[in-house]
């Protein structure tokens, strides 16, 4: 197995991006297809369920409407003096004048004129007789004994729904069928001797629920139908094939979801129940259906599929040529260059990636060209810079061997301040060569400034006082040699010589943030703010200059630059001077030297890197 994939890791990049444009587009889409399969199939049958319930509950509260109306009229019709009357048998049938029975019709018939939903509306006695303006007997039956007499008695004085009434022995003028019809009776009880004092019987028009019910449609052949407490169907379309199924034993709550079966067809019921009606509304549709549609969206999920897979692999050919010749192209270049030849380039186009890239390559070759340059620079810069720090000693060594042959002969001839003078100027001498060496103790270093500053002390008599300050435990320390007497000349040479009255240069060494820190101070003329700006731009822009060019935008601190530029070009660019002045107050020149401990490495490291 890791054969096999170590040599496709070594198949040109063209067939790799074949193979994985290959893959990335078929796997994620037949695993997009199964997943929108499921979630279509879950979020189709989630959403057919909530409608369904929605629209029940709908149909539910309208039929409940109804209902309730046809009560509330029970109420008013038992209120009415004319109608009590006659259930306390205060008032008979025969014994109504014509103005009296005018006048009872006329109340009823105004429900049925207000409601056009009443079909009729039948007032019963506890003996038989009634009063009705729609419905009247078939024959002299005894009304008392009718079933829904009895139901409505039963249910001692609270509304009964009687779904599709069968059996009656009244009929109506328009002459409805009983499976037109919803009867509501309600027995009107004597509240002493909690017997019935009639019955008031009102037929609702089956086609108000009809109307709730019909145009409902659950997808494209699923419907509603409603049954009773019973189980018998109240209501259902014509074209229903489940009206003679047993399904309200199924229903065991007040609302849910069941499956039946039915001539080997698979039926699916979302059914609520109304507390109120004691009712239920069945949402009744085949779950072929909705298999039906979810294989319809797979078909064009795998057709969507198929042309993917079809047009990737034509793409791929295509795109696969497209990203690996511009990545050949730069490889090539790259190749060149990796040989040495700095003037390859990448020629080739493009806004992207490998473009950038290219364009990258090409920026990167320059940068590197111009890094060496520059090193080639700094390189020259040091060996200028050094040179010139030896410009100073190069006498060579019978120079100083002369001067303390002089110093000698001064003594002889008892002239001690000319042999003070000439040993200065001897050691002077001798510690700036430091047999070729750029790395010399600071106590060498600051005997070095010492008898430089006695020297120039001689010059200027009393016009020139110095301070030195170094703690014993910093001596052993090392420095590069002679930073110290350029920053002290130009004190001397722009500071003192300038300033009225006796000066004073101050030096003094410290450790801070583990760093050699020398400050140089002097309180003499100072420099105005655009000497001052102008050197420290001298200072940083020193590696970009020659050395003819620094001494014509320098009128003075051409010394400190170079320090600076020892400094920076040996050590890095967090060492170096920074200046400090105010006109007319003085100057002072701070070193951030390195800590040096081992004196002798350091120097044979040094003379190493020169080599």
């Amino acid at each position: 197995m890791l054969q096999k994939l170590s040599e496709m890791n070594n198949l040109p990049i063209r067939y790799k991006l074949v193979i994985h444009f290959l893959l990335i587009s078929i796997l994620p889409s037949l695993l997009l297809g199964a997943l929108i399969s499921w979630a279509v199939d879950r979020i189709i049958d989630q959403q057919v369920n909530d409608n369904t319930l929605q629209l029940i509950d709908k149909v539910n509260s309208t039929v409940e409407s109804h209902i309730e109306n046809v009560q509330n009229m029970t109420y008013f019709i038992s209120f009415d003096p004319n109608i009590q009357a006659f259930l306390d048998g205060e008032l008979n049938q025969e014994d109504m004048t014509p103005d009296e029975e005018y006048k009872v019709s006329k109340f009823l018939q105004n429900f049925t004129t207000l409601h056009p939903e009443i079909a009729g509306i039948l007032v019963v006695n506890n003996e038989g007789d009634y009063l009705s303006n729609e419905l009247y007997t078939r024959s002299a039956f005894q009304l008392t004994h009718e079933s829904w007499y009895r139901q409505a008695v039963e249910n001692n004085g609270i509304a009964k729904i009687i779904g599709k009434p069968q059996g009656r022995r009244i009929t109506s003028h328009v002459n409805y069928r009983e499976d037109e019809i919803v009867t509501v009776v309600r027995a009107i009880m004597d509240a002493d001797s909690n017997r019935e004092k009639g019955v008031i019987l009102i037929d609702l028009k089956l086609r108000v629920i009809e109307e709730a019910v019909r145009d409902v449609r659950l997808g494209k052949l699923g419907y509603l139908m409603v049954i009773d407490q019973e189980g018998e169907t109240v209501y259902s379309p014509t074209y229903s094939s489940l009206e003679n199924l047993e399904i309200a034993t199924t229903f065991s709550q007040n609302y849910g979801i069941s499956f039946g079966n039915l001539n080997g067809e698979e039926y699916q019921f979302i059914y609520q129940k109304s507390t109120f009606t004691d009712w239920t509304t069945v949402g009744v549709f085949s779950t072929d259906q909705s298999v039906a549609e979810v294989q319809q969206i797979l078909f064009y999920v795998i057709t969507f599929v198929f042309f993917v897979c079809f047009v990737g692999v034509t793409a791929s050919y295509f795109l696969s040529h497209t990203i690996s010749r511009p990545i050949n192209q730069l490889m090539l270049a790259m190749q060149k260059a990796e040989s040495g030849d700095l003037t390859s380039r990448y020629k080739a186009g493009g806004m992207d990636e490998v473009g950038r890239l290219g364009r990258s390559f090409n920026t990167m070759i320059e940068q590197i060209h111009k890094l060496i340059s520059l090193t080639e620079r700094q390189e020259r810069k040091k060996r200028e810079a050094e040179l010139h720090s030896l410009q100073a000693n190069i006498k060579p060594h019978f120079l100083y061997n002369t001067l303390d042959t002089i110093q000698w002969m001064a003594r002889k001839k008892n002239a001690p301040d000319v042999a003070d003078l000439v040993g200065s100027l001897s050691k002077l001498f001798r510690i700036g060569l430091s047999k070729g060496g750029t790395i010399i103790r600071l106590e060498d270093e600051m005997e070095h400034i010492k008898n430089y500053l006695q020297i120039q002390s001689v010059r200027y008599k009393n016009k020139l006082n110095y301070s030195l300050t170094v703690t014993p435990d910093l001596k052993h320390l090392s420095i590069l040699k002679i930073v110290l007497q350029p920053i002290v000349e130009n004190a001397i040479y722009h500071g003192i010589k300038e300033r009225r009255g006796p000066g004073l240069i101050t030096i003094e060494a410290k450790l801070e943030q583990e760093m050699l820190i020398i400050q140089i101070g002097d309180n003499g003329k100072g420099m105005t703010e655009e000497t001052l700006q102008q050197l420290k731009e001298s200072l940083e822009s020193f590696l970009g200059s020659t050395e003819d060019e620094m001494e014509s935008r320098l009128t003075t601190g051409y010394g400190v630059v170079n320090v600076h530029a020892r400094l920076r070009l040996t050590f890095g660019d967090q060492y170096g001077v920074k200046i400090e002045s105010e006109l007319d107050k003085g100057t002072i020149v701070t070193i951030f030297h390195p800590v040096l401990e081992n004196h002798q490495a350091l120097q044979s490291a040094i003379k190493g890197e020169k080599s």
